[in-house]
């Protein structure tokens, strides 16, 4: 049984964790509000040149002057996979969710007998991705949120990616985050940046489309749709990056206030167990003491 001493000690160790756990918890608090606000200010732009180009790429697809970055190479055999993640730890499994959907992702691509090359958006998806995948990180960029997530190191980071695949590094991009949703919620998102994907819902772009496109009436493009789709393409992939990477950046501050108050309300259960187990056994010294005192007495 410990001591008195030990476990006075060991109280006020805990004691010193929970101030710590609560302090990150309110900064994390603090940050979160101003990273969801960005996340969601960038959404409908984002979400509505995602749609413009998938309606321009509609127009081209199929046409022999359609951009690199719309049609592709015409291969598939090497994928570059982009993993953002955080920088720092302590948010929960916010980190290892997003690696984990991207292991498993590259896992059935070199299943297929795809090549694979690894850019990491984070220090921490590199630490986890290199016990099993460290021979393909080509690269690693770091502290792309501090001192908060701007839109010229995700620009760089697009062009660094764009002039990949025109040198033919890589013949399919994808991009792996967490989409925030609410503080206990991200969701693992999975994009394919090159080449564009159009994905969007048939149903739900007739809807949102206007009356005069629904008539059927017809659009010239001054200039053409393959020269709006050469200027426009980088520029979307830049803003898909930076999207994500402020999706990211709410998701960790989410994440990590979750964390360090489920972290806080957990120390505060050890404080209770231990103290009460502290008075436990001070209860004890101090019977013992006493028949010690009335033994000795009766025996005089």
């Amino acid at each position: 049984m410990p001591s008195l001493k030990e476990f006075r000690n060991r109280i006020a160790s805990v004691k010193s964790t929970q101030k710590i756990t609560s302090a990150m918890k309110m900064v994390a608090a603090a940050k979160l509000r101003r990273a969801q606000e960005q996340a969601e200010a960038s959404r409908p732009y984002a979400e509505r040149m995602g749609r413009m180009l998938g309606s321009l790429a509609r127009s081209v697809e199929g046409s022999p002057g359609a951009p690199k970055l719309l049609a592709g190479n015409g291969k598939s055999d090497t994928y570059l996979v982009i993993v953002a993640t955080a920088d720092r730890g302590l948010c929960g499994g916010f980190n290892s969710s997003i690696v984990r959907e991207a292991r498993r992702r590259i896992d059935r691509l070199l299943g297929d007998g795809k090549t694979v090359k690894i850019l990491c958006l984070g220090r921490k998806g590199r630490d986890q991705l290199r016990r099993f995948h460290g021979d393909k990180i080509i690269d690693t960029v770091e502290d792309l949120n501090r001192p908060y997530v701007r839109f010229e190191p995700a620009a760089e980071v697009a062009d660094r990616v764009a002039r990949m695949f025109d040198e033919g590094e890589f013949d399919v991009c994808l991009l792996f985050y967490a989409r925030f949703q609410s503080a206990i919620s991200q969701i693992v998102t999975e994009q394919q940046l090159i080449p564009f994907s159009v994905e969007e819902d048939e149903e739900e772009a007739e809807a949102e489309a206007p009356e005069a496109i629904k008539s059927g009436a017809v659009y010239e493009y001054e200039p053409n749709e393959e020269q709006i789709l050469k200027e426009l393409l980088p520029r979307n992939l830049a803003v898909q990056v930076f999207k994500a990477l402020l999706e990211n950046n709410a998701s960790e501050h989410g994440a990590r206030m979750t964390a360090m108050d489920n972290a806080t309300r957990n120390a505060g259960d050890m404080i209770d167990r231990l103290t009460l187990r502290y008075n436990r056994q001070r209860q004890s010294v101090v019977t013992n003491e006493l028949i010690e005192i009335i033994s000795a007495k009766e025996a005089l």
